[in-house]
């Protein structure tokens, strides 16, 4: 079952406030914390770029970024090459599910319009970045 923003920041903030590299986090965990942070970086750098793109353009875009994010966690935390590839693919199901469930479900998006909608509130808290 794919995680939405709340168990994604949750996930986030256990894994990336972790100092010390660690194997125990589990491939959900990791895979949480990627696609909050890989869907963090999207949102950057569209509304930064202020461009309007279609949903399967910016999925397919959250997907590149989601998995680089997956990879440096693996490196990082010492996970296994089939923890890997769970957290690729749990990865990847949690950012479509919330890019869908802020901006199609959400807001009824045709498109995703940075100027237009707002980001989800969970990529404004204090102290987070």
């Amino acid at each position: 079952m794919a995680w939405g923003f709340e168990q994604s920041d949750d996930a986030h903030r256990q894994v990336y406030g972790e100092q010390k590299h660690e194997s125990h986090l589990s491939h959900e965990l990791i895979a949480g914390a990627a696609s909050f942070a890989g869907m963090k970086a999207w949102e950057d750098h569209q509304r930064k770029e202020g461009k309007v793109v279609k949903h399967a353009f910016a999925k397919e875009a959250l997907m590149g970024l989601v998995g680089a994010e997956v990879d440096k966690l693996v490196e990082t935390k010492g996970m296994d090459q089939v923890d890997r590839l769970r957290a690729h693919e749990h990865a990847k199901k949690n950012a479509e599910h919330m890019y869908d469930e802020h901006y199609v479900r959400g807001h009824g998006a045709e498109e995703y319009d940075p100027n237009r909608f707002e980001r989800h509130e969970r990529f404004d808290r204090p102290g987070r970045w």
